[in-house]
Parts: structure tokens; C-alpha cells; sequence
């Protein structure tokens, strides 16, 4: 299984960006998807995922609002649109796999990408 994060980058506050998880090497339209972001020195943390139909989705609340995640299923990729960004989104972007259901646990999540690189100048 390869998850392949992309579209990270240098923007200014009140920009925007949109990443990209490609999945290979599973059948995508079994499996949750997530996205969870590390800033140096602290925890990964939730923030936000889509069930393996899309139906349900959910959002930390620092992002709600401003962050909009989707799926392709056709393409085997989940995106996460990223408005209105603030210099505190600045973290390393992973996105993660789990089996159907959506979870904001870290630990519940069985298939990682590499990440990418956000970062917000103010």
C-alpha cells in the first residue's frame, strides 16, 4: 500500500493551497481517509477525514470552515481544500487510511503517507 501526499508549499496567510493523497495497492472505496498535520515539537493531530463513501466527513474545529476535504473515487485520491490559511496551519501534512469509518485517533489508522510541507507566513 502507497499513499503519495502532495501539494504542499509557501503561501502567505489568507491563501490557499489544496493537497492531494493518491492511494495505491488497496481498494480505495473500502477505506476512510484522513488528514493529520505535525508542527515541530508537537503531537500529530486530526484534521479531518471522509468515510469510504464520502458521506460523512469531520473537521477539527480550528479548520471548520475553512478546510474542505473530498474524494475521487475514480482516481484513488482524497484532497484537502485549504482556505483563509493562518501562519498557525504551518505543519507537516500526512494523510492516513483506515477501514470505512471515520476516526480522529491517530493510532486507528493503519496506512500513512509520507507527508507535505505547509507553511503559512504571516
Amino acid at each position: 500500500v502507497q499513499l503519495q501526499a502532495s501539494g504542499g508549499g509557501l503561501v502567505q496567510a489568507g491563501g490557499f493551497l489544496r493537497l492531494s493523497c493518491a492511494a495505491s495497492g488497496l481498494t480505495f472505496s473500502n477505506y476512510a481517509m484522513s488528514w493529520f498535520r505535525q508542527a515541530p515539537g508537537k503531537e500529530r493531530e486530526f484534521v479531518s477525514a471522509i468515510s469510504w463513501s464520502g458521506g460523512a466527513t469531520i473537521y477539527v474545529d480550528s479548520v471548520k470552515g475553512r478546510f474542505t476535504i473530498s474524494r475521487d473515487s475514480g482516481e484513488n485520491t482524497v484532497y484537502l481544500q485549504m482556505n483563509s490559511l493562518k501562519p498557525e496551519d504551518t505543519a507537516v501534512y500526512y494523510c492516513g487510511a483506515r477501514w470505512r469509518l471515520v476516526s480522529k485517533t491517530v493510532s486507528e489508522y493503519v496506512y500513512w503517507g509520507q507527508g507535505t510541507l505547509v507553511t503559512v507566513s504571516s
